[in-house]
This record gives structure tokens, C-alpha cells and sequence, in this order.
């Protein structure tokens, strides 16, 4: 069975965030990971998310995320007791990032490589895994005919879109954002288009499994609302 991990967003107490209800109570964090490791479960939190900003403070960070670079802790708690996860960046330019996923001690949990479209090895972005000690997973963002339809229909997105923000009726309409990671014949890990991560196999770690979620949606398209790109 699949454990599903997802990023939130909370009521911070500053901003009201879409779809948080107004009586949930004020946190320090803009977005929590949740998780459902059964069906029948109730999802829990799992981590709370805050970026560790670097000297310069917030327009140094947003500055170099422009590049690609994150930095972001993952709290096993609200009051920032205990590190679940640390992700760090080891290099980031010209269309390709490198993370470093660390443990609550500094150790390494894994590597995350980022591939943008056309700037790495294919048309699609790519993303790879690999946990210490495990075999490297390997996805690609969306299916190849799911892009050939996005953009075989690109000259009606813009009227969609704006059908879309004038009616009411959702969101925009974005490209194909489905990830399938593979590793040695099976798929351990993947990522929805409703922004959930799901860990099909036993010997993912969870702690680099809620990383990864928290990276894959801190490179949402321009359409989406990042959770990492806050300007405060």
C-alpha cells in the first residue's frame, strides 16, 4: 500500500491562504508535509517547512532561487526542536540543480538532481533520486503525449486561462506535471498532478520523500504559486 505525502499550506496568521480554513489556528510555518501511510488513516503532519535563508536575508534567497539554489529545513516539530530533514544546495546553473537531502544528525539521506527541459539530457524536465545505499530512480515531468497534446492546443490556453480566473471555475490550465520514478524495474516513488507524492516501495526513506515533494513544488510553473517564493 502507498504512503502519501503532500505539501499543504497553513494559516500563518499574516496572509490567508487559499482553501485554509479561517479557524484553523496561527503557525510561524506557511506549509506543513502531511502524510497517509494507510487509506483509512487520517493524515498527520509530518514536517514543517521553512526556508534557511542565507546572508541577505529574503531577497538573497529569492534572488538565487532565480538559478535554481534552495535551502529549506524540514521541522519534525512547531517549535523547531528537531530536524527531520535538511535540504542544501551543492551547485545550480544553466538549467541543472544538485541537492543534498541530510538527516536530523547531518547525515546524508540521499541526492536530487534537477534537469531542466532542454537543458539537460530531453525535451522533458528530469528529475533524479538517489538514496544512500539504493539503486538511483530516474522521472521525467509529464508523458511525452500528454506534452504533444499541451502544446498541439497552445494558442487556446490563454483564452482557457482567462475563461478559467473570470469564471470561477479552478485553475488555469498548466502542462502535464505526473512523475514516474524508475529504479531497477519497479517504481518506487511518484508524483501526482494534484501535488502528492507517493512512495510505492518499502525501502524509500519518507524523510527524502517529503524532501523531494517539497522541491518538486518549489519548481511549480509559472501559473502556480510556489511555496518557497513567499517576498516576506
Amino acid at each position: 500500500m502507498a504512503t502519501t505525502l503532500k505539501v499543504s499550506p497553513v494559516a500563518t496568521g499574516k496572509k490567508a491562504w487559499k482553501r485554509v480554513a479561517a479557524r484553523s489556528p496561527a503557525s510561524p510555518f506557511s506549509h506543513v508535509v502531511h502524510i497517509e501511510e494507510q487509506p483509512a488513516d487520517a493524515p498527520r503532519v509530518l514536517a514543517h517547512l521553512e526556508r534557511e535563508l542565507p546572508p541577505g536575508g529574503v531577497p538573497a534567497y529569492l534572488a538565487a532561487r532565480k538559478a535554481g539554489a534552495r535551502s529549506f529545513v524540514l521541522w519534525a516539530d512547531a517549535q523547531r526542536r528537531a530536524r527531520l530533514a535538511t535540504v542544501v544546495t551543492v551547485s545550480a546553473g544553466d538549467g541543472v540543480s544538485s541537492y543534498q537531502v541530510l538527516g536530523g544528525h547531518g547525515e546524508v539521506l540521499g541526492t536530487v538532481v534537477r534537469e531542466k527541459a532542454c537543458a539537460g539530457r530531453g525535451l522533458r524536465t528530469r528529475w533524479t533520486v538517489t538514496q544512500t545505499g539504493c539503486p538511483e530512480a530516474v522521472g521525467f515531468k509529464g508523458r511525452i503525449f500528454w506534452w504533444y497534446v499541451w502544446w498541439l492546443l497552445f494558442p487556446l490556453w490563454p483564452a482557457l486561462g482567462v475563461a478559467c480566473v473570470v469564471g470561477g471555475g479552478g485553475d488555469v490550465p498548466r502542462g502535464p506535471r505526473r512523475i514516474f520514478w524508475r529504479a531497477g524495474g519497479e517504481t518506487p516513488l511518484e508524483f501526482r498532478a494534484d501535488g502528492e507524492v507517493l512512495v510505492h516501495a518499502r525501502w524509500v526513506d519518507q524523510r527524502l520523500a517529503a524532501a523531494l515533494s517539497a522541491l518538486v513544488l518549489s519548481f511549480d510553473s509559472w501559473l502556480g504559486m510556489p511555496w518557497d517564493n513567499r517576498p516576506e
